[in-house]
């Protein structure tokens, strides 16, 4: 065996590549995954977008709406905790029936909205092992968007409620419509724009 011969069969032991010239997995398994494109980029990425399997895709986007939950988690928990401890102050007990409803109404509402956030993790501690990430990922991403709709609900609520007890002004409704509006703006009219626009460009 030459010397030539000897380099070529250390390159293929070590993962360098095989006998048929093709790129083979390296340590941490990336080579082959930067080298195998035929755009030459190395990663997941080249001009038409990632290039993932279905595992993979599914995956990402787990880790993608864990991020997400965790960020209304911890407000929607604070809010209902607060909910919560109103009934057990002196003013409650002064309240009007009608203010008595909407904060039953406030409660319920957060309570449900914490239900439909929480939902996913034992969604997926239930589901986990299965091989079904990626159905797991698309209901826990509708638990998730149905917690939203609540919490904006359970927020609006709040709001009104507070102003109701604080202030007898005509003007309340007035601002609880336009800070609802704001955040429909934020929270939907904003994102949806933003998907339609870009998405529609890139067709172009």
């Amino acid at each position: 065996m030459t010397d030539g011969e000897t380099g070529r069969g250390r390159e293929i032991a070590g993962g360098r590549e095989n006998p048929a010239g093709t790129p083979e997995t390296g340590e941490g398994g990336h080579e082959a995954r930067e080298e195998a494109h035929p755009d030459g980029r190395k990663g997941l990425e080249n001009e038409r977008g990632r290039r993932e399997t279905a595992d993979e895709r599914a995956d990402r986007q787990w880790q993608d709406l864990m991020q997400e939950i965790r960020v209304v988690q911890t407000g929607v928990q604070i809010l209902l905790g607060f909910l919560l401890t109103v009934v057990f102050t002196p003013r409650f007990e002064g309240l009007g029936s009608t203010d008595k409803g909407i904060y039953i109404l406030t409660v319920v509402l957060g309570s449900l909205a914490t239900g439909a956030l929480i939902g996913p993790v034992p969604f997926h501690r239930i589901v986990a092992g299965r091989q079904i990430k990626p159905h797991a990922v698309t209901w826990a991403s509708r638990l998730t968007f149905i917690g939203i709709v609540l919490l904006l609900a359970t927020l609006t609520s709040a709001l009104f409620l507070i102003l109701r007890v604080a202030t007898d002004n005509s003007i309340v409704p007035w601002i609880v419509a336009g800070v609802a509006a704001w955040y429909l703006l934020c929270w939907f009219a904003l994102p949806l724009w933003t998907r339609y626009r870009y998405t529609a460009r890139r067709k172009e």
